[in-house]
């Protein structure tokens, strides 16, 4: 019976390391060839400037060819419906963006995928929102624009990028905390949506920090939705020191097919994560109106649930 005993208990140490082994040999062969981040919406904007920076620094941490493509389309669900259908490898990767994997599931059931589909890798960037007005606005706080709005509730006009986006969003928290009425504009896109605004056609706009930035001499930055100071704009008050408590944000990341491997999402967790300790990284991505972040896969997972708490919320 004992010698029983031992011969199982040695065959359970025995398969036990085998499935370690396995797993380490695998950990240390990916990658064995190329692999292909998909950028879900057009060449040029700000998810793919982040993916050019990256990419060199990728292949040489990997060993490997990364080749970007690009597949816009649907504020960038029809990308991530490609990228919850691909065979979960670690060969195929996307960039990922919050809060728009939320609220498109949240928001419309055809997307083709869901938030939980979209297994993250890290969060490595953010564009905090900002609201600004005219420089010639009579408005100089935004206190001023919280009392302006009471007095004429659904008068003043605010444009932003998309319905069911991260402008609306900022644009329906900061009405729910302020108690007051506004109309929103929701435009195609960061450029449509700050030309309209440079143009006259909207009193106020709710724009991407990077965006802002370009424009900073065109207009008066009322308040940021980042969590503290924004390095790039320390002038600028937080929505919470101007005392409203929320923040708002573009984050963006990168992400791979449910039923990746873990040891492959540690791989790639770890070459995204490392480029951000490159020497000049983060102050390039400052001097971009980018705020650099480091959150790895499990602080991914608990961001994005914790946000999908915050915006299921607002749609009961």
């Amino acid at each position: 019976m004992l010698m029983a005993v031992a011969g199982l208990l040695v065959l359970l140490t025995s398969c036990s390391s085998s499935v370690t082994e396995k797993s380490k040999e695998k950990q240390n062969s990916f990658p064995e060839k190329s692999i292909t981040y998909s950028i879900p919406f057009e060449p040029g904007g700000q998810s793919d400037i982040e993916a050019r920076r990256q990419q060199p620094f990728l292949e040489k941490s990997l060993g490997q060819k990364i080749v970007i493509q690009y597949k816009p389309g649907g504020g960038g669900s029809v990308g991530w419906n490609e990228l919850a259908n691909k065979k979960p490898d670690g060969y195929f990767i996307a960039g990922i963006n919050i809060p728009h994997i939320i609220l498109q599931p949240l928001a419309n059931n055809d997307t083709g995928y869901k938030t939980e589909d979209i297994v993250p890798v890290a969060i490595f960037q953010a564009t905090p929102i900002a609201i600004a007005v005219a420089k010639d606005s009579e408005i100089e706080t935004l206190d001023d624009l919280v009392k302006k709005a009471k007095e004429s509730p659904g008068k003043i006009t605010v444009s932003g990028s998309g319905h069911h986006s991260g402008h609306h969003m900022a644009f329906l928290q900061l009405q729910d905390l302020a108690g007051i009425e506004m109309q929103y504009v929701p435009f195609d896109g960061a450029g449509p949506s700050m030309q309209a605004f440079l143009g006259g056609n909207t009193d106020v706009i709710l724009a991407n920090s990077s965006d802002l930035l370009t424009y900073t001499d065109e207009m008066n930055i009322l308040a940021i939705g980042s969590e503290g100071t924004f390095e790039p704009m320390p002038e600028i008050p937080t929505f919470k020191e101007a005392g409203y408590d929320m923040t708002a944000s573009i984050d963006r990341g990168v992400g791979v097919p449910p039923g990746t491997d873990p040891e492959v999402i540690n791989v790639l967790e770890k070459a995204f994560l490392d480029i951000l300790e490159e020497p000049g990284i983060k102050d390039q991505m400052y001097q971009e109106g980018f705020e650099p972040k480091t959150l790895g896969h499990q602080e991914s997972l608990e961001y994005i649930e914790m946000k999908t708490k915050e915006y299921e919320s607002m749609y009961e």
